[in-house]
């Protein structure tokens, strides 16, 4: 076979694989009133984000109480980002259904349920939302605007958006595992939250990787090159995202602190948000095995160090 008959026809799909995704997507079915918020409201006595994504616990001239606060704040962007990426997220998903239209239909099934459910985590997050505006003190903003983002992502490569993509997914799971399903100390219902939104991403972390490889399968080797520098443009992306809404973040708490901060106190915490933000959105996904072991099989070493290279300062 040819190349240009494989880039038209990539390996055959594992039907069983996205045959399962749709069995758990149907027994984990979950509605965001009954299931999720059920009346409540945010515990604001308790953390949102654990220590181990936040780091507040390194800011030594915060007391417990602003810890908590400056936690909280990132909690809700924490909420907010994951509503932005799934804008772009849902919409690729939906271009990715085209490809199965007239073919295995267990798989277009798999990815319309995929695309049904990034749509109700995006109402979901806007609910979370509005629920931490109604209870938090006014003048937090949040600067990107997803559907501008959305342009910019898709604009990339099919490839880079799926590595893009499968990176939030995994990472996703990491987080809850790792650190917010242990956490006794969170608020219930933020905790809840990220339980439910976990137990779908699951499935679409697996359906990343089926299709990212398809996808891959179908390049050319300079094809394959360009898809690289757009991954890596991608993560600059985000990173600049990141840029802003940390100073974003930290000027709100800043404006609601009962007391007032030093400058050399505030340009502390402008670096610390920072950095706590490029190890939950760059440095946490990047490290992820399952990420790491999809990656290293697909490119080369020289793309590899280019990849490297570019986050070595993000992730330091």
């Amino acid at each position: 076979m040819d190349m240009t008959q494989q880039q038209l026809n990539p390996p055959a799909l594992d039907s069983r694989r996205y045959a399962r995704c749709i069995e758990v997507s149907k027994r984990i079915r979950w509605d965001i009133d009954r299931d999720v918020i059920r009346g409540r409201r945010f515990d604001f006595s308790k953390k949102f984000l654990p220590d181990g994504l936040s780091q507040v616990d390194q800011i030594e001239f915060l007391d417990a109480d602003e810890r908590r606060l400056l936690g909280q704040i990132q909690g809700r962007t924490y909420a907010n980002v994951f509503g932005l990426a799934e804008r772009f997220i849902g919409a690729n998903v939906l271009e990715l259904t085209r490809l199965h239209w007239f073919g295995d239909q267990t798989a277009l099934e798999a990815l319309v349920r995929f695309s049904d459910e990034e749509l109700k985590h995006q109402e979901l997050f806007r609910r979370i939302e509005a629920l931490a505006s109604e209870q938090m003190p006014a003048g937090y903003v949040f600067l990107p605007d997803p559907n501008e983002v959305a342009a910019v992502v898709l604009a990339r490569s099919a490839w880079a958006v799926l590595a893009l993509t499968c990176d939030i997914e995994l990472f996703t799971q990491a987080h809850y595992r790792s650190s917010i399903e242990p956490d006794e100390q969170l608020s219930e219902l933020y905790r809840d939250v990220f339980l439910y939104h976990w137990k779908e991403e699951s499935q679409h972390a697996i359906l990343d990787e089926l299709e990212w490889l398809r996808e891959d399968a179908r390049l050319t080797p300079v094809q394959r090159d360009a898809a690289v520098d757009d991954l890596i443009a991608l993560v600059g992306a985000v990173d600049g995202i990141l840029q802003v809404q940390s100073k974003a973040d930290v000027d709100y708490f800043v404006s609601i602190l009962a007391r007032e901060l030093s400058s050399d106190e505030v340009d502390g915490l402008h670096a610390a948000v920072l950095k706590a933000y490029r190890w939950q959105y760059i440095g946490s996904g990047v490290q992820e095995p399952r990420f790491q072991q999809v990656l290293g099989s697909l490119i080369d070493d020289a793309q590899s160090a280019r990849i490297g290279q570019a986050l070595a300062p993000l992730v330091a």
